[in-house]
């Protein structure tokens, strides 16, 4: 794969991550184009959460080679973390800290100068809709809320990639609609999105997706594609099919 493509936010060739004997991620290859919105897909304990943390800069890979916004995962983690946003389902907000306050402190840990992080600030809370509750703390906030307000913090600073660990869980059908159109604004504003979620159905919102099967990628292609292939009408249909396939070879 060429790794200096400047079409390609993100290159993996063979990225492998073990702890002793167990193989969490096995042998993984893929691109994602710059602007793309790119869903990696699979059941809890997939390895999708593991590979993510390689490409974050968070974890070094076991075997294989990758790159993310064209810095290589061994050796540039520093440059990767300030070229990335991430948000993570567990943690990305101080719930002891006003909705105002955690504006503050992200963004000037992303370095965005204080007279422009003030004024930026501002815009996102009315954007938000949040003008009542800015001088709230986020723990007071409904779940559906934080994690509006955690996406659009992780894409404060206008990163090159964006990367979601599960964004959606917990929070009902329609905040998650509300949240798919943040993301495609996100993606209008040049932003590469890499998503984790075990919700099928979320799949169909991707341009592409990889579904993870015991740690290996069992099938990559756009939504259509994988439905055609597969027969089926819906997204968890193919995840049976490929689960079920993979129940037979062991």
């Amino acid at each position: 794969m060429n790794t200096q493509n400047p079409n390609i936010a993100i290159t993996a060739e063979n990225i492998t991550k073990s702890f002793g004997d167990f193989v969490a991620v096995d042998h993984i290859s893929f691109e994602v184009k710059k602007g793309e919105i790119f869903g990696f897909l699979g059941a809890n304990g997939a390895g999708k959460t593991t590979a993510m943390k390689m490409f974050c800069g968070l974890s070094v890979p076991t075997f294989g080679n990758a790159s993310v916004a064209g810095f290589d995962v061994y050796h540039e983690t520093e440059k990767i973390k300030r070229n990335i946003g991430y948000m993570s389902q567990k943690f990305s907000l101080y719930g002891n800290l006003t909705v105002k306050e955690n504006l503050e402190f992200f963004g000037g840990i992303y370095g965005i100068p204080r007279k422009e992080l003030k004024t930026k600030s501002a815009e996102l809370i009315k954007e938000l809709g949040l003008e009542q509750e800015k001088n709230k703390l986020v723990s007071q906030l409904p779940l559906g809320w934080k994690q509006k307000l955690a996406f659009s913090v992780a894409i404060f600073h206008q990163p090159e990639i964006v990367f979601l660990d599960e964004p959606t869980g917990g929070v009902d059908p329609v905040t998650r609609r509300q949240f798919w159109s943040m993301i495609y604004d996100a993606a209008d504003r040049g932003i590469t999105i890499f998503v984790t979620t075990h919700y099928m159905d979320e799949a169909e919102y991707c341009d592409r997706v990889s579904i993870m099967v015991d740690g290996k990628i069992a099938a990559l292609n756009t939504p259509s594609n994988l439905k055609k292939q597969f027969n089926a009408v819906t997204m968890d249909d193919v995840f049976y099919e490929l689960a079920r396939g993979a129940k037979r070879t062991e």
